[in-house]
Parts: structure tokens; sequence; C-alpha cells
């Protein structure tokens, strides 16, 4: 069978080695860190979330994020500063609003699929992440933000998702220990959490068992086209003292998160992903008071934009905001503050004594949608762009992606969308 190199090793390019290797491939995989998910995949919001599949691209959003440009606490944060990336990226965004309403359906349907697919591996596989199937509860203070979610619910509806309105005596009911008045809210049953990191690395671990090859520590520097087959040029990382060198493949996946788009350049392709910086805490549950004031269900506050997920019995995860900031990996007091407040607003009996903050940097398209499709070159393929949701949606791109790959040649340049619906 050829061999495939996958660079990248967060959850993205993991499932995708994994879909490849039931069908028989020989897969490598390059990833710069000593280990698999050791960024973006790291420590995100937890949420398996069908019902957060609404695209960003709409007209309140881009009014919303104008008014929080200066407050440095804001839900989204933009730095001013001149990019022609930025500037470009965020006209592209704003081009894509007329496509908010099929693109929001569309991620429905992915997600759906994906979450089958994802626990079908686990499942297969073993692979124990502190999976919780207790639903997602979207929470709104005022009649405004409820009123907006309803039009959000009709689209996620459309898409197929079981998704309710509930009242505050519900929410009560729903999640004693949430704290707050609220106006109303919406409720998930069928969506989930768990720990990405966890997931990822037990499903690495599978896949290495399984005959695939991760090479940790290697950044890749150049990708060479020849005979019909790929030179991947690599380099420690981060730079020492040991020597480069080179990797041959037949055919090349690009999964690597905010750096797909300097590898693409090398391939002729253009994908015009930018960094869009999150932030989590994860508050250590260590006392029996602590623990029993903790939800179990997941909860989206929309005002504020925070997510949170209980990962096994002494784990919180909370995490929120977007930060227009390059490709600046700085974890920002300012930006810590509202979410650890959060926590004590809402749940008042959780000690905040030991939190670990943490960011990392979305790959978002501006059109908000994942980059599933085979590029200019044969034999190159991209699987990335998944922006917040790459948790939520990457078992089934990676299985789309792999029935593109095991159909032989492909359209140059188009998205597997059909093959996408085929995965679900």
């Amino acid at each position: 069978m050829p061999h495939i190199a996958i660079i990248g090793a967060g959850i993205t390019g993991v499932t995708t080695a994994y879909a490849l290797l039931q069908r028989g491939y020989d897969v490598t995989v390059i990833e710069r860190h000593r280990y698999a998910a050791m960024e973006t995949s790291f420590a995100n919001g937890g949420q398996l979330s069908a019902s957060n599949a609404e695209v960003w691209n709409s007209v309140p959003t881009l009014i919303k994020g104008l008014r929080w440009m200066f407050r440095p606490d804001a839900p989204l944060l933009m730095n001013p500063s001149p990019s022609w990336h930025k500037y470009s990226w965020l006209a592209e965004f704003a081009w894509n609003v007329k496509n908010y309403r099929q693109n929001t359906i569309e991620t429905t349907r992915l997600a759906i699929a994906a979450r089958r697919h994802l626990f079908a591996i686990a499942a297969q596989e073993g692979i124990d992440f502190d999976l919780e199937r207790r639903g997602i509860l979207h929470v709104y203070r005022d009649r405004a933000g409820f009123e907006a979610g309803a039009q959000v619910n009709a689209l996620l509806r459309e898409g197929g998702l079981d998704r309710r309105p509930v009242t505050p005596e519900e929410i009560c009911a729903i999640e004693p220990a949430l704290h707050g008045p609220f106006f109303g809210g919406f409720f998930t049953p069928s969506d989930s959490t768990g720990d990405i990191h966890k997931f990822t690395r037990g499903l690495a671990a599978c896949c290495e068992r399984q005959g695939a090859k991760f090479v940790y520590g290697t950044e890749v520097a150049a990708i060479a086209a020849a005979d019909g087959s790929f030179h991947i040029h690599c380099k420690p990382f981060p730079a020492g003292k040991r020597e480069g060198h080179r990797i041959e493949a037949d055919t090349i996946v690009i999964s690597a998160g905010v750096e797909s788009r300097r590898l693409a350049a090398m391939l002729g392709d253009r994908i015009n992903i930018y960094p869009v910086k999150g932030y989590s805490i994860t508050v250590h549950l260590d006392t029996a008071q602590s623990r029993d004031a903790a939800p179990w269900v997941s909860l989206l506050d929309e005002e504020a934009k925070i997510v949170t997920s209980r990962l096994g019995a002494d784990r919180f995860r909370v995490a929120g905001t977007a930060e227009f900031n390059g490709y600046n990996r700085d974890i920002r007091a300012d930006r810590i503050t509202p979410l650890t407040d959060w926590v004590r607003t809402c749940f008042p009996g959780i000690e905040t004594s030991r939190v670990v903050p943490w960011a990392g940097l979305r790959p978002m398209m501006p059109n908000m949608m994942p980059v599933v499709r085979a590029g200019r070159r044969p034999g190159v393929f991209y699987n990335t762009g998944h922006g917040h949701l790459g948790w939520t949606l990457s078992a089934a791109t990676a299985e789309a992606l792999a029935q593109t790959i095991a159909a032989g040649p492909a359209q140059v340049g188009t998205r597997t969308s059909t093959r996408l619906k085929q995965a679900g």
C-alpha cells in the first residue's frame, strides 16, 4: 500500500491516521512536539457540541466585535495593529456572512455524524477520555439573547439536532449546581464532553500498535515533489544539535493546525487559516465541597461566551474568548481573570486556589468551515482549519478524507463535500 505522511499529531491528524490505518495504508505522522496533542488539542473546552455548530459569520457577531474591540476582558478581542493577513482574513470573513445559514446547517450535520464515529472508535479501541454523555445546556440571561438563540435553534434543528428550549425552572432541574438569574435556555441531550488530550494520546498509542510510525520533535522545513513522490525535509524542533533528515512519501496530508497555511504554500496551495487564540482554565476540585459544587452537565453561557466541561471527578474545565493577535501564544492575566470570576459567580462553592491557565491557537478559515480536500498537486490532501470545532468534527472529516484517498485520484482543489455526507 502507498506510504502516507501526515503532518500534525493533534486530534485531526491522529484521527486521520487511524482512518487510513483501517484501510491498510502505511502511515507516518510527523509532529514537532515530543508528544501528540500538545498544542490546540491540549486543553480546550472539552465539548463535543453539535449545539455549538453556528458559524460566526453573522451581522450580530460583526457588530459585537466592533463594540468589544477596546475592552480587554471582552469575549472577542482584536489587536488593531496592521497585518495584511489579519485584515484580508477579516474581509473574507465578512464576505461569508452570505453563507451563514447553509454553513451552520452543514456544520450541524457534520457534528452529528462525527460524534457517532468518535464513540465507535473509543469503544472499539477501549480509550478512556472522561466521556460524559449528559448533554449541553445553553443559558441566556435576557429575552433578547434567548430570542436570538431561538433563531439559531431553528437552523440547528434543520440540520437534524434535537435541541429544545427550557425554562429557568428546568435549567435548575437539569443542573442544580448552577447559580444566577437566567431568562431561559436550550438543552441538547445528545451532546457530550470529554478530554481531547487524553483521547488523542490514547488514539495515537493505538495507531502505533497498529503499525503507524510517529516522528516526534520534528518540524517540516521544506517539501519537494519529484517522480510522483514527496521529499519532506525535516529539522529538529526545537533547534538543537541533532541533524535534519528526509522522509519519503507517496501521499501527504496536511493536518498541522495553524501551521497548515505555511505548509500549503510550499505545495502551491492557498489555505487561508488565521490563528484565533482561545483560553481555558482547569480548576482542580481538591475538596469534597468543590466536587459537590461543580456541575456535571456541560454549559454554554451565551452572553459571556464561556463553555464548561466536567473532566472526571476532580477537574472542571472552563474555556472561552477569541483573540485575534497573530501567532502570539502568551497567556494574558486579563483574559484568564474573567474565566475565574465567572466560576466564582456561577459556582460560589468551588475553591479556585488551584487553577491552571492555558491558551491555544484555533486554526480558523474565513468561512468557518474545515478544509477537507485534495490539493493542486496529485497526492496532496488537506484535513485542517476546523477552528473551535476540531474536537467536535474531526472524527467525521478524517473518515471523509480517508474515503477520498481510497477512492483514487480526486478532482484537484475540490472539497470532499459528497464524502462528508457519506461519512455520516
